[in-house]
């Protein structure tokens, strides 16, 4: 079996709330965060899936996604890795997309970066280091991280740009699923909320 990997986003925080950028800063889940990894857990622990035996599991070590791991029930099967920390967002750090447009209208975070925050090609490099590790061996993996840094990741999976990463949005909570179709990196699923009914 070639492996996949299953992208977790964190739980819903007030700043993914609010749209604020949220890279570094370490933000608790809120309730309806906490309510929603509870519900990705359980999901998670059905048929087809069936709690992912044997599936080697890592999270970004910011509280927003080792407590969605933990509430998910994967807390104890899970090592921290850096790698999949968010974007460090420099200057940007707490500010919307609007905040950040009334200064610079033309701005795309996959363009253009963020001033004193971290370089595309930093991120990409990150993501990259993770697809390597998923496709290390023939096992399934499963991460719990944040919206760019996943989306990012999708990007790299399928050998794109990380500019791709612009074109699929990530919801709080959301479950992804990179595989394969005719021997290709294939997106198997994208942005799946349904658990969260």
């Amino acid at each position: 079996m070639a492996a996949r990997i299953f992208l977790a986003r964190h739980g819903q925080t007030e700043w993914s709330l609010s749209g604020r950028h949220t890279g570094r800063t370490d933000i608790p889940l809120l309730d309806e965060g906490r309510r929603g990894a509870k519900l990705l857990g359980e999901r998670l622990h059905r048929a087809p899936w069936d709690g992912l035996p044997g599936v080697e599991v890592r999270t970004s070590p910011l509280v927003r996604a080792k407590e969605t791991c933990e509430l998910a029930g994967f807390g104890e099967r899970a090592q921290d890795w850096d790698a999949l920390m968010e974007v460090d967002y420099g200057a940007y750090e707490g500010l919307t997309p609007a905040e950040i447009k009334a200064g610079r209208p033309d701005w795309l975070l996959w363009r253009d970066g963020a001033p004193e925050g971290e370089m595309l090609a930093e991120v990409a490099a990150r993501a990259d280091e993770v697809v390597a590790w998923a496709r290390s061996a023939d096992r399934d993996v499963l991460v719990f991280a944040h919206g760019h840094i996943l989306r990012s990741l999708g990007a790299r999976w399928l050998g794109l740009d990380i500019s791709f990463g612009a074109r699929i949005r990530l919801e709080p909570t959301s479950l992804s699923v990179l595989g394969w179709a005719y021997g290709e990196p294939a997106i198997e699923r994208w942005n799946d909320t349904g658990h969260l009914g």
